[in-house]
């Protein structure tokens, strides 16, 4: 069975490793000189089912009214003429209510928890190296008041299977030398014991020559895909730069470029881009750096080591597709590097990116078939793309295979 998977980010090539182990011919087809140099190369490093919580809260739509009036916030809006942002946004206040973010977040938790577990399967049998740290993760808090509330929010992870330790400050700084010096600046953090991190940029080099050299993949690059074409409940081909390409079934990968080109064939996807902004910054040879990832939960910061850089993540803004920024984007960012690791890197030498993640309104991404019995979806991880890849791409797998995924799909399929 040949098989095109679009995309080659870290859903990309996931995918395209379970289907060539259930022997398909893979090809998988990335615009980049490069696998995983989108999104895949710019996030946190975090693999968090303990930060599995839906966007969508009763907490956002303040977010956004504050963005509105110029104040720095976490989720921001930059509106303009852009009817998709309006009819997306409206889908995604839908879901700001109490009892939609809970059961959001529980649909994505359960993802989550399934692909760690998919992940180090993985791993292990592929002797996979991707700077990994697998000292869990920290969820830091200023004051006591926050560390309380925390405690409350992360209890609804706690009861469906994440395992948590709550620390005061010293019990923090034992942890992680790097919070001795500031022990006065937190009240404490919720440690998710199972979270770990890593570079996923070079997960995806790794599998990517397991693919080629072990199975038999072949990956395209430098080939855009443009647009679908498709007959009946058919796809026939692909339209790229390079030509058209056909195969027996088709996966759609594309992070934020998956709804323009699933438009081409009739298929609506609810996905909007959410811009991140990621820096990365060379470790000093005798610095204090953390070796615990972790989450600054008052500025929404999050960080992590990958070997000897640290990387910084923060902010989503809903700007279209725009892929610009200014110093001022990650004031935020490097405010928290020097206030918690100050000695850890040198911060002059930063390397600083805009990346888009494809958000879906509710959050749970969208898999399997749509409209066209050979085109199968594995798109809109939003910002937890690094942490549910392996388990999206085996679900697809095995949907396309005819095989019962293992995890129930109730909330994870096309919603028409």
């Amino acid at each position: 069975m040949k098989t095109l998977v679009l995309g080659g980010g870290v859903v990309g090539v996931t995918t395209a490793y379970f289907l060539a182990k259930a022997g398909h011919e893979v090809t998988v087809v990335e615009e980049k000189d490069a696998l995983g140099l989108e999104a895949t190369a710019s996030n946190a490093g975090i693999i968090a089912p303990g930060h599995s919580f839906a966007w969508a809260s009763p907490r956002a739509p303040r977010m956004l009214l504050q963005s509105l009036r110029g104040e720095e916030t976490a989720i921001r809006v930059r509106l303009g003429p852009d009817l998709r942002l309006y009819t997306w946004g409206l889908r995604f206040l839908r879901e700001c209510t109490a009892e939609r973010a809970r059961r959001n977040t529980l649909v994505k938790l359960r993802l989550c928890q399934y692909s760690q577990a998919v992940m180090n399967e993985l791993v292990a049998a592929e002797r996979l190296q991707y700077d990994a740290i697998t000292k869990g993760a920290l969820y830091l808090y200023r004051d006591a008041a926050e560390l309380e509330a925390g405690v409350k929010k992360m209890a609804l992870l706690a009861e469906h299977g994440q395992k948590q330790e709550i620390l005061g400050a010293a019990e923090v700084a034992r942890l992680d030398p790097v919070f001795e010096p500031v022990q006065g600046k937190i009240a404490g953090a919720i440690r998710d014991v199972g979270d770990s991190s890593g570079d996923g940029r070079l997960f995806v080099e790794n599998l990517a020559r397991v693919c080629r050299e072990a199975l038999g993949v072949t990956v395209r690059l430098g080939a855009r895909v443009t647009a679908l074409r498709g007959e009946d409940d058919r796809i026939e081909s692909v339209l790229t730069s390079q030509g058209p390409l056909t195969a027996d079934n088709y996966v759609l990968a594309l992070g934020v470029g998956s709804p323009s080109v699933a438009r081409t064939a009739g298929v609506s996807l609810p996905i909007y881009p959410a811009k991140g902004y990621s820096s990365t910054f060379p470790l000093k040879p005798r610095g204090l750096a953390p070796t615990v990832p972790g989450v600054d939960e008052r500025w929404l910061v999050g960080w992590s080591r990958l070997g000897d850089r640290l990387r910084l993540t923060s902010t989503a803004e809903f700007a279209g597709y725009d892929w610009g920024w200014t110093p001022r984007d990650f004031n935020n960012i490097l405010r928290l590097a020097r206030d918690l690791f100050p000695d850890a890197a040198d911060y002059d030498q930063g390397q600083y990116r805009a990346c888009l993640r494809p958000m879906t309104p509710d959050g749970p991404p969208i898999l399997g078939l749509g409209r066209h019995r050979n085109l199968f979806l594995n798109c809109g991880h939003g910002h937890m793309g690094w942490t549910m890849a392996c388990g999206t791409a085996r679900i697809v797998a095995d949907l396309m295979t005819s095989r019962m995924p293992e995890l129930d799909l109730a909330g994870l399929t096309l919603r028409r």
